[in-house]
């Protein structure tokens, strides 16, 4: 095995589509980080889980775990602060009032389903191509540039909004290696490449800049090696595709402001991605710091 850097920052999302936490220490199995993406917005017409790309607002929320260190599989309540300050809980009864005001849909916010309750997952289509065009539109392509290929979208990405029984929409862990940033930067410099802007759960920080290093490791296993542990135990992750970017990247955050540059850049020097994808099938612990082997 070859080390390529260690993890520089651990993310989580508590729920779907809003600003998240930044954690030192994370349990880590095949449902991804403990406590992300657990909660998730349902517009009360559509049926239908919602995301960033559909409701942008959402980036102008962040929410906290209220037991950040739970490896349980439990779901835990979660405190949403939303644009002017103000924080709710998701066991307070006007959150969902207070969350459809703000992404103007009637909504409720959602905990994670049973696999078995499948129809929670079930994508909205008005007609048979219209939730086509409607994702195609989140992508914001300027004209003449591509968009990602989907002739050979999955029949679940057709049918269902998200992985059925969860809230993710390929797989559970999103990587980006410092590298990809710093050579997106030299190319646009004016840009804001805030790591924010990209929800990683994983960013690895790399001995030099390498260009776009992780898009090299589709199809490849990582190894961190849990530098805290006695028993020194180990999580793999099956890198398994690069993550094209839509126009939630350009979206004002808190304390981000809307920034439409870089988004051309990914599109033009990044093969419209930027990270990678990635599933794990044991459980494990991450930590800041630990060194990361390509395998």
């Amino acid at each position: 095995m070859k080390q390529v850097g260690i993890i520089k920052e651990i993310w989580r999302y508590p729920v779907k589509g809003m600003a998240g936490e930044m954690t030192n220490s994370c349990p880590i199995g095949p449902d991804g980080l403990a406590g992300d993406r657990v909660w998730a917005l349902r517009d009360t017409a559509r049926q239908e889980i919602q995301s960033c790309k559909f409701r942008p607002n959402l980036l102008q929320c962040t929410a906290t775990s209220r037991n950040q260190t739970s490896s349980d599989n439990v779901i835990q309540h979660v405190d949403i602060r939303f644009p002017l300050g103000d924080s709710l809980g998701s066991d307070d009864i006007s959150i969902h009032q207070k969350l459809s005001e703000l992404v103007g849909h009637e909504s409720t916010l959602e905990k994670l389903q049973p696999l078995t309750n499948k129809d929670f997952y079930r994508r909205y289509k008005k007609s048979e191509r219209g939730w086509l065009a409607e994702l195609k539109d989140t992508f914001e392509r300027e004209p003449g540039e591509p968009l990602p290929d989907f002739s050979d979208f999955p029949q679940q990405s057709i049918d269902y909004v998200t992985v059925p029984g969860t809230f993710f929409l390929v797989s559970s862990i999103h990587i980006i290696t410092t590298s990809t940033l710093q050579h997106l930067h030299e190319i646009q410099p004016e840009a804001d490449w805030d790591i924010r802007r990209f929800r990683p759960n994983i960013v690895i920080e790399t001995d030099n800049n390498q260009g776009l290093i992780e898009q090299e490791w589709v199809g490849q296993q990582l190894t961190f090696a849990n530098h805290v542990s006695d028993n020194s135990s180990t999580t793999i992750i099956d890198c398994v595709d690069t993550a094209p970017r839509c126009g939630a990247v350009t979206r004002q955050q808190d304390n981000i402001s809307s920034d439409k540059s870089m988004l051309k850049t990914i599109v033009k020097h990044a093969d419209q991605n930027l990270g990678i994808y990635g599933n794990t099938s044991n459980h494990g612990i991450l930590n800041v710091g630990d060194p990361v082997y390509l395998a």
